[in-house]
Order: C-alpha cells, then structure tokens, then sequence
C-alpha cells in the first residue's frame, strides 16, 4: 500500500468517474441506497440504542458501497446483500475492528455536535437528538445556522480521520488507528484535490436543487417540486457514494488482483 499525492485538478476526475461509475449500473446503485435507508430506519426503531446504531454501522456499509463498485467494474452482479461485504467477508478480525471503528465514529459525532452546542447553546444538538422541533420560522431567528457552521468546521477533521479508514481495515488489514493515521494523512496530502472534489458535488447539487425548483415553479407546479426534487437528490447522492470509490483509487492505486482497475479517465 502506498499514498499517492495527486494534483487538485485530480478532483475533477474523482467527480466524473464517480458518474460514469453510477452510469454503468444505475439500477444496482439505487437499490443498494434504498436498501440502506430502510435497513437504517428499521435499526432505528430499536429500543434505547436504536438512535446510535445506524452510526455503528456506517463503516461497515461504507465498505460494501466500495465493494459494490469494485465489483461493477469488474462486471460482477451487485446485490443488496453486498452491504454487509465488510462484516462478512474479511474474517472475524476484520469485523470487531469495523464495530470498534463504528463506535470511534459515535464518539466523533457526539464530539462534532459537543462543539456546535458552543455556538448555537445547543439548539442543533437538541433538534438532532429529537428532544427540540423548530418551526422554520423559529430556526431562522435562531443561533442554529452558526450552529450548524461550526459542527461543519468539526467534522472536517473527523470526516478526513474516517474515510479511507473502512478499506484500510477490510482490504489492507490495517488495524483501526493506523488505519485513521493513513486516512488523515492522505486527506491532507490530496486536500487540493478533496477541495475541488467537494465544490463540484456541492455546485451541482445546488445546481440540481435550485434548476429543478426554479422549473417547477415556471410550470407552476411548485407545490409538487418535492416530488421531482427527492428522487433527483437520491439520484445525485448515490453518485456521490459512488465517487468516493475514485478518490480511494486515486491516493491508494491499489485494487483487489482479481479485478481491473478503473479508466483514469471516464467514458463519456
């Protein structure tokens, strides 16, 4: 295994090949995402822990979304169950140190919400945790929107302390702080390149959000917008899942033998 440093503009090929990625199997995609939002509802209504669960176990689906892709490129079938890859497929060590991951990233998060409570008072973190609902009216005159800034500001480091660190564990067997060691230290090495990456997602889903609202409302449909909105949002955040398998090829360049590597530059 060996960081790679790429240059900014590298971000922009992370951004498409997520969608060319999308493209080759938009049916298998979506599934995967509508059967990780009910699992994740499901797990939800669990009792007293239900709350934190679907937290526990974002590693480890976000292990099954890259083995997802992997496996798209090679030009295998995809199937929900792919999901629980990470769980799985690795060995029981593999999958203790995915949990303990999961539980690092409760903490993180509880941490990310700590530090917004010191902008807003605590008024994000009561309406995360369920205990507060705000009117739109009442959130706008609020101190939530500083709030949400600064929990942004605290889940940048956190963000970069986790996202490569799932493979790491499951497919280079790398326990889980070397692990998040060498997935901060890639992040910020290639922070170029993430910085590119993360404005092209944000200006198209912006793009997508106010092009379709605006359109609706021409049409004088705007009160149906949300109908055309949700599935065109769940359309661009599976292509966002899919392009987080580009960035892990392009600062580790590094693949299971039994399948090929990905274009450097996507089909059109």
């Amino acid at each position: 295994m060996q960081l790679i440093e790429v240059p900014a503009k590298t971000g922009y090929v992370w951004f498409r090949q997520g969608i060319w990625l999308f493209r080759k199997n938009p049916l298998a995609f979506l599934t995967l995402f509508f059967t990780y939002l009910l699992a994740m509802m499901l797990i939800s209504q669990i009792p007293v822990i239900g709350g934190i669960l679907p937290l526990v176990f974002i590693p480890g689906v976000a292990v099954g979304f890259m083995a997802a892709c992997r496996d798209t490129i090679a030009g295998k079938p995809v199937f929900p169950t792919i999901l629980a890859d990470g769980f799985r497929s690795y060995g029981s060590t593999a999958a203790k140190r995915l949990a303990a991951l999961g539980l690092l990233y409760v903490v993180a998060m509880a941490l990310v919400l700590g530090g917004s409570a010191l902008a807003d008072g605590g008024t994000l973190l009561k309406v995360m945790i369920g205990a507060s609902a705000m009117e739109p009216e009442a959130m706008a005159s609020s101190d939530i929107p500083l709030g949400i800034l600064a929990a942004l500001a605290f889940y940048i480091p956190v963000a970069m302390l986790f996202w490569f660190s799932p493979i790491l564990i499951t497919w280079h067997e790398v326990p889980p702080a070397k692990a998040m060691f060498f997935s901060l230290v890639s992040c910020w090495r290639n922070r170029g390149a993430f910085i590119v990456f993360g404005a092209l997602w944000f200006a198209m889903a912006i793009t997508v959000s106010l092009g379709l609202s605006t359109l609706m409302q021409a049409l004088g449909a705007g009160e149906y917008a949300f109908v055309v909105l949700m599935p065109a949002t769940i359309v661009v955040t599976t292509m966002l899942y899919c392009s987080f398998y580009a960035t892990y090829r392009g600062c580790f360049g590094i693949q299971s033998p039994e399948t090929p590597d990905s274009p450097t530059t996507p089909a059109a």
